[in-house]
């Protein structure tokens, strides 16, 4: 279970005008693959949000073709989003926080690295070891069964001044208890995330 955090999202930007890709992340994957003219910089918009998805793979692939694509002049730049994407991708949270500041953005907060890394833990990229990937396992369990124990915990102390409940019913109650907390800190984030996108539309 990985720990809900905002999304680190990266603020792409290439040769064209600021307003050329602004323009271009309003459209779908299928007109940025449709796209010619500007080829290079549909593509890294397409590996940008691949790498939102947790994609390396596919990310990769877009980049490789956006700098095959894009011009001289173009290059550093996109090799630059490149970097910063596939750390995202890939869970590797101090590159990312190098690979932003060479692009000159403001790097994501300590909070969203540690989420980050903490995804890493649990959920390493597909291109991680076995090991890595065992650990995850191993990792996300122990999560998991803490998260029960304690929501079970927090059920058997409310139900002391009432007699206290058995084993079962409590781990049951807890189970719920974690449900309604998860599904509430879902909606918080949603919403502290979309303010944070429409702040940023208005001021851009």
């Amino acid at each position: 279970m990985a720990p809900k955090q905002r999304q680190v999202r990266l603020e792409q930007r290439s040769g064209a005008s600021e307003h050329l890709m602004l323009e271009m992340q309003g459209r779908s994957d299928e007109q940025l693959e449709a796209e010619t003219k500007y080829r290079s910089v549909a593509l890294a918009i397409l590996g940008g949000r691949a790498a939102e998805r947790y994609d390396a793979e596919a990310s990769r692939g877009y980049f490789q073709r956006a700098i095959a694509a894009s011009r001289p002049q173009e290059r550093m730049q996109i090799r630059r989003m490149a970097d910063a994407s596939l750390a995202l991708a890939e869970r590797r949270a101090g590159d990312l926080r190098d690979a932003v500041e060479k692009l000159g953005q403001e790097p994501p907060s300590k909070r969203q690295l540690f989420g980050l890394q903490m995804m890493g833990l649990i959920a390493p990229a597909r291109s991680a070891g076995v090991l890595r990937r065992i650990r995850g396992i191993v990792i996300g369990a122990a999560l998991v069964i803490a998260i029960i124990a304690l929501g079970s915990g927090i059920v058997e102390l409310i139900s002391l001044p009432f007699g206290g409940l058995s084993a079962p019913p409590a781990v049951l109650l807890g189970v719920l208890a974690d449900i309604v907390a998860f599904v509430i800190l879902t909606q918080i984030g949603r919403r502290k995330r979309n303010a944070a996108r429409a702040k940023a539309g208005v001021a851009g």
